[in-house]
């Protein structure tokens, strides 16, 4: 429980540490969003509501199916229909062109251009083809100087052209226009730059159609909801206002197609019965006159009566049976679906489903102008028309045979009266046939004529199917987009979020020691006695006699768990100090240096060892009277011999390679490495080396060794028998998690006694546990915005 909630709290510590990062990543974000909502053109929710009006149909047999629930699905159908013709592609074209929707007006400003709609300063005028105008796009620049000229511009930092109101402009675009003047508000738009823009009518209509959302309350309302999100409100209104007017003009015409091709059909039927009537009157007359027949009064009256009512019913039989056959006829040869004339049968049922065929041939032919037959909707349609149709032929088949019947009926009954009649004179029978024929054939043409009427007056009257509930009008004053309170709080996730992710990332790919903490996870029961700060370029390399810095104090701490580790396991001798590293550049020579310094100021006798006999670096930390420079380009080195020369020259004694060095008021005496030599492996092995070190040991209270780096080289494992302590420096940023597996391997295999890890190069703000504890004892404190 416990290392779970210091773990947390070590990671929380690593993204506190970064505070300002996310404050100046938030700050930023902030910014960015004021900015994002100060230029962005805010936009505004429009909508709108119409009632989709059911249409009330007599009894007919479909409504068998709809019992038998076949149609279940026709309200919502028939609502997707609504929907897809109220969002169809020639709607839009038509109110871009009645509002004229393809032609902006924007006045250009510094950061940010104002759209002007709809109290525009002037009107375009084309002079070429509407079809030219709405398929290209044209954008130009006028300034209005006066109620008599303006600027004009192609480009908006090209030279400005002077002209009057009126005059024709010849472009190569969209064809000539002259640009007139709106005299109610020009005078708002004197001397400002005016971008005119005009764009494709179809680009234009499919943006608003994108925009445009139309959908139903629930799946079985008839209500329908418009909405639109628009820069302009008024514009949006409009927009609205004019689609559902559009739509509405739509049905009305298309009840207004049926009702002239069903006029269209009864005219062309009373024109041949117009002339089968004139040729039965023409031979009454002269039948009459040849006869000389002028009253018929005297034929019998019952006889007639009842010749006459049969003949009336067989006449009403003929008439229905040849509109029967006619829309018998009609369906039969269609190829595709077209309008049925419903001339007026007397069924019923035959009414009810040609009225329903009218209507959704008339929504297919809607649909086919902004779609093609294999889109679902119309698909669905055909199969309702097909189902229609076929059911309008077996209804005329039944009614054509019972009227057939009836007619048939009808005739043998009539003849049984007429063989009655016949026994009257011939002339008065023939007279009596040519009136019958005329009394039948002018039925039919006042029928027809009463049915055109009755169809004219029913389509002129005709309403359209959506009624409006809402007015487009402004859901809210408010801006809908931007949001601003959305816009600020996703600007301070992500100001949030940004700096975590990349502190995030880099400590996932982060494969290198930082602090102890780290160390200490890596190294189990090895020390880590100490954590050097990092040093900037204007601190000294060498601390003084009373110095109170942190690279000080550290190192009086490393001087203290020296001496403890020294108490602890006791070794012969127990004054020599071993300092190496894994690769060079780690700062073993600074901790080496520093940690002989920090002896001598505390009065001890100290002796530092140049062993890196390969790369010596003591030169540049010490300065005695023997040290010469042969060349700019290289170290510094000292006269007096080295251990190299000691290792070689037997006659050589150890105070003859002692070189005294004076390091802020102590003494230190040094050891340097010598002449670098081509075997300094076998140089190392010699015997001498250890005689070197058994009397150093005597000689001096602290023997410190600086030596070769362990991963590069085996010089230091060669000589580390003769360490006491083993200091291992790691450098923190620098040095590889992985790579301390291997002094942690030698010291488990035993070749590596006493071995102790110094982490070196630390930031002053990762000291100590993950930077919750440092050196900072007795050091003034920073004010936040230094640390920021």
């Amino acid at each position: 429980m416990n290392n779970s909630e210091f773990d947390l709290k070590a990671l929380l510590n690593n993204y506190l540490k970064k505070w300002h990062w996310f404050a100046i990543t938030v700050i930023i974000a902030l910014v960015l969003a004021f900015l994002k909502l100060r230029y962005s053109t805010p936009k505004y929710q429009i909508n709108s509501k119409i009632q989709v009006i059911e249409e009330k149909n007599s009894v007919s047999e479909l409504s068998v199916l709809q019992d038998l629930n076949v149609f279940s699905g026709k309200g919502s159908t028939e609502m997707t229909d609504e929907i897809e013709l109220l969002k169809s592609r020639d709607n839009f074209i038509k109110v871009v062109q009645k509002l004229k929707l393809n032609i902006s007006y924007q006045v250009l400003g510094n950061l940010r251009n104002t759209e002007i709609y709809p109290n525009y300063p002037v009107a375009i005028n084309f002079l070429a083809v509407d079809s030219v105008q709405n398929k290209s796009e044209f954008s130009f620049f006028i300034k209005i100087l006066n109620e008599n000229e303006f600027t004009y511009a192609v480009e908006e930092d090209a030279a400005e052209k002077k002209i009057p109101f009126g005059s024709k402009i010849k472009t190569n675009v969209i064809g000539d226009i002259i640009i007139t003047p709106n005299i109610d508000y020009l005078n708002g738009f004197l001397n400002k730059n005016i971008q005119v823009t005009i764009r494709p009518v179809p680009f234009v209509a499919q943006i608003y159609r994108t925009n445009v959302e139309v959908s139903t309350i629930d799946e079985f309302s008839r209500i329908i909801n418009i909405s639109l999100q628009d820069a302009i409100p008024q514009r949006g209104i409009d927009v609205l206002n004019s689609l559902i007017l559009q739509n509405n003009e739509n049905q009305v015409q298309d009840k207004k197609t049926i009702a002239d091709r069903i006029s269209q059909f009864i005219n062309d039927r009373i024109g041949d019965i117009y002339s089968d009537l004139s040729s039965v009157e023409e031979t009454a007359e002269n039948f009459k006159e040849s006869r000389g027949i002028a009253d018929l009064a005297s034929q019998s009256s019952v006889n007639f009566q009842q010749s006459a009512a049969s003949q009336s019913e067989l006449q009403n039989a003929n008439i229905q049976l040849d509109i029967a056959s006619s829309m018998q006829n009609m369906l039969s040869e269609q190829d595709d679906y077209e309008i049925i004339p419903n001339a007026g049968l007397t069924d019923a049922s035959i009414d009810n489903i040609a009225t329903r065929y009218n209507e959704l041939v008339a929504r297919r032919n809607r649909l086919l102008e902004s779609s093609n037959e294999r889109n679902p909707v119309i698909v669905e349609l055909d199969q309702q028309l097909e189902s229609l149709k076929r059911g309008m032929q077996s209804s005329l088949n039944n009614v054509t045979n019972n009227l057939n019947l009836r007619v048939n009926s009808l005739s043998k009954q009539l003849s049984q009266i007429n063989s009655r009649i016949y026994a009257t004179p011939g002339a008065e029978r023939a007279l009596r046939n040519i009136s019958r024929e005329q009394q039948t054939t002018e039925g039919l043409y006042i029928y027809l004529l009463q049915k055109r009427e009755e169809a004219q007056i029913a389509f002129a009257s005709a309403s359209p199917k959506a009624k409006i509930v809402d007015h487009a009008y402004l859901a809210t004053p408010f801006p809908v987009e931007p949001k601003p309170k959305i816009m600020y709080l996703v600007a301070l996730i992500i100001g949030l979020m940004v700096p975590f992710s990349v502190i995030y990332i880099q400590d996932l790919l982060d494969n290198k020691v930082h602090n102890k903490l780290d160390l200490e996870n890596i190294a189990g029961d090895i020390p880590v006695i100490v954590e050097i700060p990092k040093l900037s370029k204007k601190d000294k390399k060498l601390v003084k006699k009373e110095d109170r810095s942190v690279l000080a104090e550290s190192l009086r701490i490393l001087r203290t768990n020296l001496n403890y580790i020294q108490r602890s396991h006791k070794s012969d001798p127990d004054n020599i100090v071993f300092i190496t590293s894994s690769v060079p550049g780690e700062g073993k020579t600074l901790i080496s240096s520093n940690l002989a310094a920090i002896y001598a100021n505390a009065g001890k006798k100290v002796l530092l060892i140049g062993a890196d006999i390969r790369n010596p670096k003591l030169y540049d930390f010490f300065t005695t009277d023997d040290m010469v420079q042969a060349d700019k380009m290289k170290p510094r080195r000292s006269t007096k011999d080295g251990l190299t020369e000691y290792l070689v020259n037997s006659k050589l004694t150890v105070q003859d390679i002692i070189v005294p060095a004076q390091v802020n008021e102590n003494s230190v005496d040094i050891i340097f490495s010598g002449k670098i030599p081509p075997n300094p492996s076998e140089l190392l092995m010699n015997d001498r080396m250890g005689d070197l070190f058994k009397k150093a040991s005597e000689l001096y209270d602290y023997v410190i060794v600086d030596t070769a780096p362990l991963m590069v080289v085996t010089d230091t494992l060669l000589i580390s028998e003769y360490a006491s302590q083993i200091l291992y420096v790691v450098k923190a940023n620098g040095t590889e998690k992985k790579v301390l597996n291997f002094p942690v391997k030698l010291k488990a295999e035993g070749k590596l006694n006493g071995l102790s890890f110094v982490v070196n190069n630390v930031k002053q703000n990762n000291l100590g546990y993950g930077g919750k504890y440092g050196y900072g004892y007795g050091k003034s404190t920073k004010k936040w915005w230094k640390f920021a």
